[in-house]
């Protein structure tokens, strides 16, 4: 089944957009098949309520946890800003944004939302989490990156010269915001994955900028927050940014021997139960 309106990203022709709809497919077959996401992935199916007929999965992308959730729910709403290019029997495939979901109060058994969060900036944060809030019955399960130093691996655009976020994160979560963001609803359970020691400073972070960001997160499913254009790999560097560079190097080095790297989980899922 399908519904809504189904329009191509602004900027690109339908065949340029179904080639990258391909190439961000086959790269999250490769994310998905790591050993951290099958870890996830175990983790948040392990979290799923016992009870309920009907889910929303938001930011649905592939439609990985939406086939998953046909398992443990009679119907299946799969929600993404892009139109989403998959077909599944027992899916219910929508474009449309988070921020405004077209569905009544408590729509759903389960509002399901994972790797969502942190890509939603946050003048608009408290929005998506109203209408979450909104649509849910029952419960709503959230995973997000945990306490994520969203200063490392910041990405240099070659097309219009700004700075994004790594993976486009913009936001910083652990435990105690997620329980404000989602008051009144009540945390029921909470659960950790993966192992994390990613951290810098802001002296690092500034001269990596000044630097263009050569250790950034590029990849070709990331896109640069202010022009859309993929952040493929770093910008050139002249002799100053190579300096600049070297001199992030030494202080991120100093910092480390000064205050070794402590680890911290890398993702938090939490479902909380929703409000009477």
């Amino acid at each position: 089944m399908s519904f809504g309106s189904f329009c191509i990203q602004g900027g690109v022709s339908e065949k340029e957009n179904v080639q990258g709809i391909r190439i961000v497919n086959e790269s999250l077959k490769e994310y998905r098949a790591s050993k951290l996401e099958q870890e996830r992935f175990r983790d948040l199916l392990n979290l799923l309520p016992e009870s309920g007929e009907r889910v929303l999965d938001v930011g649905t992308r592939d439609g990985f946890y939406a086939k998953a959730l046909t398992r443990h729910f009679k119907q299946v709403v799969a929600l993404d800003i892009v139109p989403p290019a998959f077909s599944h029997p027992h899916i219910w495939t929508i474009n449309a944004d988070a921020c405004r979901l077209p569905f009544v109060d408590g729509s759903f058994d389960l509002v399901f939302c994972t790797e969502v969060l942190e890509h939603i900036p946050p003048e608009r944060l408290n929005d998506i989490c109203r209408e979450l809030k909104r649509v849910c019955r029952k419960f709503l399960l959230i995973g997000v990156p945990y306490r994520q130093d969203i200063r490392v691996g910041r990405c240099t655009c070659r097309s219009c010269g700004k700075i994004s976020p790594p993976w486009g994160h913009y936001n910083r979560f652990d435990e105690t915001c997620l329980e404000a963001m989602f008051r009144p609803c009540q945390k029921i359970r909470v659960s950790f994955v993966g192992e994390s020691k990613d951290r810098t400073n802001g002296l690092t972070r500034f001269l990596y900028d000044c630097a263009g960001n050569p250790f950034g997160y590029y990849h070709e499913d990331v896109s640069c927050i202010h022009c859309g254009q993929p952040l493929i790999q770093a910008p050139p560097r002249n002799l100053l940014q190579r300096v600049f560079t070297r001199l992030g190097f030494l202080v991120q080095k100093v910092q480390d021997s000064l205050s070794p790297r402590s680890s911290h989980p890398e993702w938090i899922h939490i479902l909380f139960r929703a409000s009477e």
